[in-house]
């Protein structure tokens, strides 16, 4: 077993095959089951995994294709999916669920490949999709003319960029490559992001139909945490040295504050909570940022910390839309304009004094009980049943210490 000799070429003859056959054809053939939990995105279709690379092993020099009961051979996250992965397809799991998991889109925006230049790592692609993004969260067309979307981002380019060439078909084709963004009507293949001319000329002769791939634009439609998520990756990546406000305004993630859970007008808070499973998978992500980012500063006017949207989503959502302190005398009975509880999210242990932007450290509290944690006389001893409560509902969430990372 070879594994590491199979290339993109081999995996396209596989999917090509199964194309040709049928899913159930194809499988019964080469003795696999259906999948259970990764499968292959490509184009239109979904594949199951295994059964794909073990059918790409076959086209191999010299090779035979791979059985279900190949010793050391699994469908799983260290075998075909892991190989998938790094040829640069997009593996997602349970996709009867409602496609692809969190944590695979927040790995592919997280190792986001860019180039650099001047020292500085290139805009294209955190534009084009922020861009798509917005339109995602605004619930607008998935797939576009091209010659619409390089309209708009040509301007966006223009606009908030950092001298890059106004050219959208180099971050577009490279999207693509990464499984993050759909080509359709194309007569030829498609184009490598790589080169010139060639790059240019391919979006012009063909003109293809547009957009981030169908289960990619389902997790920023749905999930605000995902949304938040993809939001503080791409915003504290690349645009850190950067105000990245007036682009986040004119795609339309800017208008609200991104912080706080999105209702329309009359709904319940109820309707906003997260599953213990979201506000889990969402403290993983945010994790992995503070591990990035503890203890640096954002430089602008003044220094002030890198704080995390997705922290702040999520105890707003912990809370149940109320005061988190224990000893609360009484929050406002009043909503605000767009129905939400008057609450504010507070570092118990402050940020400048080496506190964590984490659930486990922050809680939601009303007007009242924020003033006195930060100026009354009884700050000190509120600030420790603050930590404790924090600490206590957090563990809750995440099922105890499974999965969550340590409370303080």
């Amino acid at each position: 077993m070879a594994l590491s000799d199979i290339s993109r070429v081999e995996i396209e003859k596989a999917i090509e095959e199964c194309d040709r056959l049928g899913r159930d054809a194809f499988l019964k053939t080469n003795g696999f089951r259906r999948a259970r939990s990764y499968f292959l995105v490509h184009g239109d279709g979904q594949y199951d995994s295994k059964a794909i690379v073990g059918v790409a092993h076959g086209f191999l020099p010299g090779e035979r294709p791979l059985t279900p009961d190949t010793p050391g051979f699994s469908g799983g996250a260290e075998h075909a999916a892991r190989l998938l992965r790094r040829l640069g397809f997009l593996v997602v799991e349970e996709p009867g669920a409602g496609g692809p998991a969190h944590d695979e889109l927040i790995h592919r925006i997280t190792h986001l490949k860019v180039n650099r230049s001047a020292n500085h790592r290139s805009l294209y692609k955190p534009i084009a999709l922020l861009w798509a993004m917005g339109r995602a969260h605004r619930g607008e067309a998935r797939l576009l003319p091209w010659t619409e979307t390089e309209a708009a981002l040509k301007l966006l380019l223009q606009r908030h960029g950092r001298g890059e060439r106004l050219r959208p078909d180099y971050p577009i084709a490279s999207l693509h490559r990464d499984g993050v963004w759909e080509l359709r009507d194309c007569t030829d293949p498609v184009t490598t992001a790589h080169g010139d001319a060639g790059v240019k000329r391919w979006f012009t002769t063909n003109q293809p139909l547009g957009g981030l791939a169908e289960p990619v634009y389902d997790l920023f439609r749905h999930s605000g945490v995902t949304r938040l998520a993809v939001l503080d990756e791409l915003v504290g990546t690349f645009f850190e040295d950067l105000d990245a406000a007036p682009l986040l305004t004119e795609v339309g993630l800017g208008d609200v504050d991104p912080a706080e859970p999105q209702t329309r007008s009359g709904r319940a808070p109820e309707q906003w909570l997260l599953t213990a499973a979201e506000y889990e998978r969402g403290c993983r992500f945010v994790e992995e940022r503070e591990a990035k980012t503890h203890g640096r500063r954002r430089t602008s006017t003044t220094e002030r910390p890198l704080r995390s949207r997705t922290a702040r989503y999520l105890v707003l959502s912990r809370s149940q839309g109320r005061c988190e302190n224990p000893g609360c005398t009484g929050q406002p009975d009043d909503v605000t304009e767009d129905n939400r509880p008057i609450l504010e999210v507070d570092h118990v242990v402050d940020l400048t004094r080496g506190g964590r932007d984490h659930p486990s450290q922050m809680v939601a509290l009303c007007p009242n009980c924020h003033a006195v944690k930060t100026r009354g006389r009884t700050r000190e001893a509120l600030r420790e049943t603050l930590l404790r409560v924090a600490s206590e509902r957090h563990a809750d969430r995440v099922g105890g210490a499974a999965g969550g990372g340590p409370p303080c």
